[in-house]
């Protein structure tokens, strides 16, 4: 029997997208990354200018979903605030990481330290 994963991820973003009319969105989807997603960009003039807009372009491609938005592209990425687009730079090494993502948790109660991996929720 062939095993199935989980190829989008639902998050949550910690500020959220402010549209023009004033709507915040937050929750959105993100997919695995395919090769296209990695290689195509690097085409891109805008690349080319300035490397560090490979992110830009790179998430437009990925993130599937934010809130009610038709659609995400280069300027919705563009508006996010700092704090959110390093979550989803965070988020996007993760879930497309090759070796399972591990981290140290405190217990909020007794502060034992304790490591697990991150499984992000599937949105399929």
């Amino acid at each position: 029997m062939e095993e199935l994963f989980a190829t989008e991820y639902e998050f949550d973003l910690p500020r959220g997208y402010l549209d023009g009319s004033g709507a915040l969105h937050r929750h959105g989807v993100m997919r695995l990354a395919t090769a296209a997603d990695k290689i195509i960009p690097l085409r891109d003039p805008r690349v080319v200018q300035n490397p560090g807009y490979l992110t830009v372009i790179l998430l437009a491609r990925v993130i599937t979903q934010l809130g009610d938005l038709p659609r995400v592209d280069c300027k919705v990425i563009e508006k996010l605030y700092s704090s959110d687009l390093a979550f989803l730079q965070s988020m996007y090494q993760r879930v497309n990481a090759v070796e399972p993502v591990v981290e140290e948790f405190v217990c909020p109660e007794c502060g034992h330290k304790f490591r697990q991996e991150v499984n992000f929720t599937s949105a399929e």
